[in-house]
């Protein structure tokens, strides 16, 4: 797959600079794959549409991984522990950075290349919220950047399906949770010319052997987000209910575990558009970002759901 078939034009104004005022009033559009049905509904109808089957939610948190430096004036984002005090992150700008030096809280140990930087953490390194850089308005509540069920801390990134769901709403449904924490893989676009060549380094991930039992026996299994669907792939395929996953769904992938995915309105040319139209067909999700321009829904971290069944 040419990585430009990841492209699609969309108006500025409809990159949702702020959450919905309360979370599940946000909009959802549903997909019938069998019927080929479109519907707009608004989130908090979401368990009429489902009409049963086990949600799947990823409760990882999102940590205050972003840290600015002066010196040159930019920013550290950390991506995940190495142990030792050491961490994996992205800076910039890289090419004014030099390895064995400290700027602040942050010591640059070593280049890993692309941006990528081993450093250590001095004392109180300050860490904010790492909003996306489309992102321009200041957040007034970091909460609303999690989760209401975030529960183990460990992205850089939030699993943005999950913003939409209040405390009521989850009472109506059932649910189980896995974790994966959000890292580079999740949100670095696609660069090479061919979809297949894109690089996954692999996220950290975790299941309760208990938690994998009562998902793997479903009869129908609802995964919220891109991040779960690579979860739940990952154990269907046999991997380890802890550990690390590189999975790279693309279009033409067999799905073995999620039978209907609840996910956000993603960027152009990335692996999570790629994961939903290998989950809704290509042509239907263009179809389907194409409907969503055209009924003004908000786009990507705070911006509306979709629902494809």
């Amino acid at each position: 797959m040419r990585s430009e078939e990841l492209d699609y034009d969309l108006p500025p104004e409809l990159i949702a600079q702020r959450p919905a005022a309360r979370r599940d009033e946000s909009r959802l559009l549903v997909y019938d794959r069998a019927s080929g049905a479109v519907r707009h509904r608004r989130f908090r109808e979401l368990v009429d549409e489902l009409r049963g089957g086990l949600v799947v939610l990823n409760d990882t948190r999102v940590v205050p991984a972003r840290i600015r430096i002066d010196h040159p004036r930019g920013e550290v984002l950390l991506l995940e522990p190495r142990g030792g005090g050491e961490w994996e992150a992205l800076a910039r700008p890289t090419r004014r950075l030099r390895a064995g030096r400290r700027y602040g809280a942050v010591e640059l140990l070593e280049h890993l290349g692309h941006g990528r930087w081993r450093l250590r953490l001095h004392g109180d390194f300050g860490g904010e919220t790492p909003l996306p850089p489309y992102i321009v308005e200041p957040l007034d509540d970091p909460e609303r950047y999690q989760t209401v069920y975030a529960r183990e801390p460990g992205s850089a990134a939030a699993p943005t399906a999950g913003l939409h769901f209040t405390p009521e709403l989850l009472q109506r449904l059932e649910s189980e949770r896995v974790t994966l924490h959000v890292g580079l893989d999740t949100f670095r676009p696609v660069t090479a010319n061919e979809l297949e060549r894109h690089e996954l380094h692999g996220e950290r991930y975790v299941v309760r052997p208990e938690a994998w039992e009562r998902i793997r026996a479903a009869d129908r299994v609802v995964a919220v987000g891109t991040t779960t669907v690579r979860v739940l792939e990952t154990l269907a395929r046999g991997g380890p209910v802890a550990g690390r996953t590189s999975l790279f769904v693309t279009p033409g992938f067999a799905f073995r575990r999620v039978d209907a995915l609840l996910t956000n309105f993603h960027l152009p040319r990335t692996t999570l558009l790629a994961l939903v139209m290998a989950f809704a067909g290509v042509d239907e999700t263009r179809r389907l970002y194409e409907i969503a321009i055209r009924e003004r829904y908000r786009f990507y971290s705070f911006g509306d759901a979709m629902l494809v069944l």
